[in-house]
């Protein structure tokens, strides 16, 4: 007895070993602050970027109602959400290694066998019940670090999970935005086009008076016709931006249809940036990277725990009997108990080159990471700086706006009193017009930065909802 006790002992103490190296996370190099949030106000409360419906902040209800139906019919959130279900199924997988195997089993079987020369053939009945069962101990943790792997496998796709959440809602609300934007540029050029039938009438009148030269008439209808091209263009953009729209809710687009808006809706809201080492738990790309390297480490772990002895324990047990009435008596029942050792002593370097891929994985998963916090960093600076250089290029341009209208108005005037000629009202009016589309273009831009600083910040996703992903199916999935 106590030589079992010591056994146990020994087996007990040798399933708490664990090869491979233990999990730490690599070090990104985080800076202390945004090089471009320099003149920046940081917004106050710290809350105020929404967690889940960020896409709120913009103030554009139809937007909102836009945005709830991306989650629910999105294609590209549904591969996401499989690929979950099946790095969860995988994880379980290597979990069940941690657990004796079970079976059992029952047959009858009538067997006939030809005897030598001249002897009749011989007719036996086996009847077999029996349960079996065998144990692989995790001596040197190779299934504790495949839990290990498959754990972190599956977080890393709910938060690849997330991050295609994320993109496809801003996607769409980008989207929106520039499809808005498309809108103001169709209303521009109504009221362009509008005005220039007014020049041409007026043109037209001054040449039946003899005070204007048949070239004016012609100039006049050239412009009009322009601004008429411009305005069909702008329509094909939209018809293309509403097209979008439907494919990231989840419809065919002849299903969706947007009502034109008299007016661009949504407001350009303030964001909380933060600082650069919070972008680390923020943005789930960077989690799904970082998962991705504490699956490779646990990898590690399984390769080098094959260069250890395999311990395996085996039960067996049941009856069996030749004879149907003596199947299940006392004298039929046998049982077997059993340890087996097994090591691998030759396998031409099959062991070390897996290893060695296992490490050199690691390695390039832990590059990978730091590319991945590398560009998230990238993004929050690119986009604080094109919100920082268009709000001061729309500034000019609002300036050079109110300008233009006033030359378009004088112009106007020369040319009904004959000062200047109707060239001179076409090129007022050309640079007026492109003024005023240049403006909404970057009033566009600046939204669209906005909806990207909002992505590249993590959309307010937190890397801690991972430890309570509850992922549950919903009807239609399978």
């Amino acid at each position: 007895m106590r030589r079992r006790g010591l056994v146990l002992a020994a087996v007990l103490a040798l399933g708490g070993c664990m090869v491979g190296p233990d999990y730490v996370r690599p070090d990104a190099g985080t800076p202390a602050a945004y090089k471009e949030m320099a003149g920046w106000k940081r917004a106050e409360p710290r809350d105020q970027l929404a967690r889940g419906e960020w896409w709120t902040m913009f103030g554009d209800r139809e937007l909102d109602a836009l945005a709830a139906r991306v989650d629910v019919s999105n294609q590209t959130i549904r591969i996401a959400e499989a690929n979950l279900r099946q790095a969860q199924a995988l994880a379980a997988q290597a979990r069940a290694g941690l657990f004796p195997t079970v079976s059992a089993g029952a047959s009858a079987v009538r067997t006939r066998s030809p005897s030598g020369a001249g002897a009749s053939a011989v007719t036996s009945n086996n009847y077999d019940l029996a349960a079996s069962a065998s144990w692989e101990l995790d001596v040197w943790g190779r299934v504790r670090r495949g839990v290990e792997a498959g754990e972190a496998n599956w977080q890393a796709s709910a938060a690849d999970l997330e991050a295609a959440r994320l993109s496809t809602q801003a996607a769409l609300v980008q989207t929106y935005i520039a499809l808005r934007v498309a809108d103001a540029q169709r209303r521009l050029l109504d009221e362009t086009v509008a005005a220039y039938e007014r020049s041409l009438q007026l043109t037209r009148n001054r040449y039946a008076a003899g005070v204007a030269a048949k070239v004016d008439v012609v100039q006049a209808e050239v412009q009009l016709q322009s601004a008429q091209a411009q305005r069909v263009d702008v329509g094909l953009d939209r018809a293309q931006l509403e097209h979008a729209i439907a494919v990231l809710v989840g419809v065919p687009p002849a299903d969706l249809s947007i009502a034109p808006a008299t007016a661009v809706v949504a407001v350009l809201p303030a964001i909380p940036v933060g600082v650069p080492s919070e972008l680390l738990e923020r943005r789930p790309d960077i989690a799904a990277a970082e998962r991705a390297v504490a699956a490779a480490n646990a990898r590690i772990g399984v390769a080098q725990a094959a260069f250890y002895p395999s311990l395996t324990l085996s039960a067996a047990g049941g009856y069996r009997s030749g004879s149907f009435a003596d199947w299940l008596s006392a004298p039929s029942w046998f049982w077997s108990l059993g340890a087996a050792l097994a090591q691998t002593l030759f396998d031409g370097g099959l062991r070390r080159a897996v290893s060695d891929q296992a490490i050199a994985a690691y390695d390039g998963q832990v590059a990978e990471y730091r590319q991945t916090v590398l560009a998230g960093f990238q993004e929050v600076e690119d986009n604080l700086a094109a919100l920082r250089i268009l709000a001061e290029e729309a500034r000019y341009l609002e300036e050079a706006t109110r300008a233009a209208r006033q030359s378009v108005e004088l112009t106007t005037n020369q040319y009904n009193a004959g000062i200047v000629s109707f060239l001179n009202v076409i090129a007022a009016q050309t640079i007026a017009l492109n003024n005023e589309r240049t403006l909404l273009s970057v009033q566009g831009r600046r939204f669209g930065a906005s909806v990207q600083l909002v992505r590249a910040l993590g959309g307010g996703w937190d890397a801690r909802a991972l430890e309570a992903v509850r992922l549950s199916a919903r009807p239609g999935d399978r």
